[in-house]
Order: C-alpha cells, then structure tokens, then sequence
C-alpha cells in the first residue's frame, strides 16, 4: 500500500524558512515524478512544484519566484520542499502528490503558518 507522510511544517514569521520532506512507502519512489501541492482555507488546491524521477528536473508555480527548491532522495525515499523568504500567502496545508496511471495518492499534509 502506498503512504505519503509528510512533515516539517509549523510557524514561521515572515521571511522565515522552513524544510518539508515527504517519506514515501510501498511503490517504487524512484520511478515517479513527485509533486507539492498546497490548499489555503477556503481556496483550492494549487500546484507548487514537481521534480521527475531522477531528480534531474524541476518545476514550479510562477508565485514561487526562485524562493522554494525542491529535491528528493532516492535512496532515502524522500521528497523535500525547501521554502525560504515565506510570506503570509504561502499559509496553507502543503501536500505531497504520487500521480500513476491509475492512481492519484495523497499525503496528511503538513500545515504551514506564516505569522508575526
């Protein structure tokens, strides 16, 4: 069965960082894009970045502006989203996302609060 836990998130000020990671199970992680999704209360989800399998690719929402990286371990079966200079708009429940051919599996998310 398939698990995505992620963790990391928590309060920061603005301008603050913060590292999420997303542990992965019972798939094969290197064979698969991974993506961060994110939801702030009362809007929808939105994209925030996806790398490919070997990691040798990255891409991301046009709000990000060069402030988030994202890699991941293969051997770790680790995903990461480094977020620095976060601002008040980034608040939300970060998720991280498996999308197969016949599955579309989500994490718990992780909530991250941008506050002073």
């Amino acid at each position: 069965e398939v698990h995505l836990v992620e963790s990391g998130g928590g309060l920061v000020q603005p301008g603050g960082s913060l590292r999420l990671s997303c542990a992965a199970s019972g798939f094969a992680f290197g064979s698969y894009e991974m993506t961060w999704v994110r939801q702030a209360p009362g809007k929808g989800p939105e994209w925030v970045s996806t790398i490919t399998k070997g990691g040798d690719r990255t891409y991301y929402g046009n709000f990000v502006k060069g402030r988030f990286t994202i890699s991941r371990d293969n051997a770790k079966n680790t995903v990461y989203l480094q977020m620095n200079n976060l601002q008040r708009e980034d608040a939300a429940v970060y998720y991280c996302n498996l999308r197969r051919r016949d599955s579309n599996t989500w994490g718990q998310g992780t909530q991250v609060t941008v506050s002073s």
